[in-house]
């Protein structure tokens, strides 16, 4: 099938295939930029975790390279250089869960149009091939025609169906393995929430005003 041809059949699509050619590049590059945002923040985000996972509790010496810094990760480091010593767990956290909040949906950003382009590509494409089908019932009524390119025509009006069921197929794989890489970085974003949740309270912090210790508690008890 010649690029000749190609331009032929688009042209007695209606302009369909067109149509589903750029349905096509706009799916490519949601993929092709979404694919390196979110496998570039997944791997930062690994790393700020594993910079974590030592047990030492020393918030304050630990500094996020520059490499990571732009990273949706990195705002809850920078919260919590801002968060006061004295800051109770819960108001921390709190604070931390806020911040993921602004940061989620620059995750999931464009890839509405991924699930557009799967959903109208079926649709489209058999929008394509009534036009074909018309064109080919049109060529039956003149009795001039052989049966061969009746045949053709609806041959050719199959590749607009075809070639809209192969853009939704693509689009939905991607869209899957997309939609799971958010998943993952929403992961990491609370497993580093909690994690600095957990350094931060064995700082050696004195107790909030009003709160009692509890061995004083259990001491006053015993008397």
């Amino acid at each position: 099938m010649t690029i000749s041809h190609l331009l032929a059949l688009a042209n007695k699509s209606g302009g369909t295939l067109y149509v589903m050619l750029l349905l096509l590049l706009v799916a490519l590059t949601v993929i092709i930029e979404r694919s390196r945002y979110l496998s570039n923040m997944q791997e930062g985000g690994a790393q700020l975790i594993a910079m974590l996972k030592p047990d030492g509790g020393q918030l304050a010496a630990l500094v996020v390279p520059d490499k990571l810094s732009r990273l949706p990760h990195a705002r809850l480091f920078d919260l919590l250089q801002n968060e006061p010593a004295s800051a109770e767990r819960n108001s921390l956290e709190g604070h931390l869960e806020e911040a993921i909040m602004h940061q989620v949906p620059s995750l999931d950003r464009s890839l509405w149009l991924l699930d557009t382009v799967i959903t109208v590509a079926p649709l489209l494409g058999l929008f394509g091939t009534i036009v074909g089908m018309f064109n080919a019932f049109h060529a039956l009524g003149d009795v001039q025609n052989d049966a061969v390119q009746v045949t053709g025509g609806i041959a050719e009006a199959l590749i607009a169906t075809a070639s809209g069921l192969f853009i939704a197929m693509l689009g939905l794989v991607f869209f899957n393995a997309l939609n799971t890489r958010v998943r993952i970085i929403v992961h990491q974003l609370e497993t580093i929430k909690i994690m600095l949740g957990n350094r931060h309270g064995r700082l050696g912090l004195p107790p909030s005003p009003g709160r009692v210790p509890v061995e004083l508690i259990r001491a006053q008890a015993r008397v």
